[in-house]
């Protein structure tokens, strides 16, 4: 999950990206339909996806190969006829593929879902998204779809600090703040900031919240920096470290978790963002498409969430949570606007590499190449 990518577009480049992405509808068209959500039952548009030939192929952002299987064994189940390939890998390698996909007339996927949030900005201006509302379009927050249809989020993730029970003694971190304490002192383990977007963002919101001294001291605790979101739950679910930093999560627990995902008091920070998914003008696959963008918003997907948040504004979260954009704290209109500005995002990363040190390790989803999943 994973975000950065340069405006590559292939219309910048000047390059052909197929007749079907070119005559994709311009900036600001009505969506299909004439700008109507989606009308047909998820059981007619699998039918059509049937008839196109039962095939999707979805780029999606993730930490590792498996990190979508269960997504994909929840759509199969609902439509077992359907050939599903979902392809997980950093939403920055993923951005910069599609890119080059595009300028050379390849492309692979028929759905985009990505943490880099700007390339469906830049993508929508040219012209290389399908403008579409799937069923339920209008239910969904307004600060996560773009009102021409062009992207919608389909999930929210939010990312914060996690601690093994067993490891805290009872007294775990109040708030991120706590974690410069001596007693942390080796037992921190971190997704590297300057790797992961979203970890970055919020590095940033801890460093404004409590300065540049925080920063230096947390430096100095020996953190366990690793590549992935998902490698601080890892370790502190495997007891290797009592506290992770930068990893999703849900606040949703039982009594007898053996871990427990904070999300902090009052002003302290966190970040959460929508996922963004769209439909690419020069998918294969249209109608199957549609009908994943249908079912990944519709009302019993969104009720289960593995974190009680939903995008939509008519699913009510579990006893105990508020809409996650009712959390002032965790910042879901600020990290679109930071990942607009390349600038900023260059120079918070390159400041916390002269904290934390260069990012070292393979990429945890492995190395996927320019066209993975094309033989599917």
């Amino acid at each position: 999950m994973l975000g950065a990518g340069a405006l590559l577009g292939a219309n910048v480049l000047g390059m052909s990206i197929g007749s079907d992405a070119q005559a994709a509808p311009a900036e600001g068209a009505p969506a299909e339909g004439g700008g109507q959500e989606e009308k047909k039952s998820l059981d007619e548009l699998y039918a059509d996806a049937l008839k196109e030939g039962g095939q999707l192929i979805v780029y999606a952002g993730g930490d590792t190969p498996t990190q979508q299987d269960g997504t994909k064994a929840a759509f199969l189940s609902r439509f077992p006829d359907m050939k599903l390939t979902i392809v997980v890998d950093y939403s920055k390698y993923h951005d910069a593929r599609i890119d080059n996909q595009l300028a050379t007339g390849t492309l692979v996927p028929d759905v985009v879902q990505l943490q880099t949030l700007q390339d469906f900005t830049r993508w929508k201006k040219a012209g290389v998204l399908r403008p579409y509302k799937p069923a339920g379009f209008s239910a969904v927050h307004k600060g996560l779809k773009d009102h021409d249809g062009a992207w919608v989020a389909i999930a929210v993730i939010a990312f914060s600090y996690v601690y093994n029970v067993a490891a805290v003694g009872g007294a775990p971190p109040a708030s991120p703040l706590d974690l410069v304490a001596p007693r942390w002192k080796g037992a921190i383990a971190s997704s590297y900031p300057h790797d992961d977007d979203a970890v970055l963002y919020l590095y940033k919101l801890y460093t404004e919240a409590y300065g540049w001294d925080w920063v230096a001291k947390l430096a100095a605790q020996n953190v366990q920096f690793a590549r992935g979101s998902n490698s601080p739950a890892v370790a502190v679910t495997a007891g290797q470290k009592a506290v992770g930093v930068g990893t999703s999560g849900t606040p949703i627990t039982s009594p007898t978790a053996t871990t427990r995902w904070v999300v902090p008091p009052g002003d302290h920070p966190f970040m959460s963002w929508g996922q963004r998914a769209a439909i690419l003008a020069g998918a294969k696959h249209k109608a199957a498409a549609k009908l994943y963008m249908n079912w990944a918003i519709s009302k019993p997907v969104q009720q289960n969430s593995f974190n009680g948040w939903s995008v939509r504004t008519d699913v009510t979260p579990p006893s105990g949570l508020k809409p996650i954009w009712k959390y002032r704290n965790g910042h879901l209109d600020g990290f679109p606007r930071f990942m607009a500005d390349r600038a900023d995002v260059e120079r918070w990363k390159q400041t916390f590499a002269l904290y934390f040190g260069e990012v070292q390790g393979a990429p945890t989803p492995g190395s996927l190449g320019l066209h993975p999943g094309a033989a599917a």
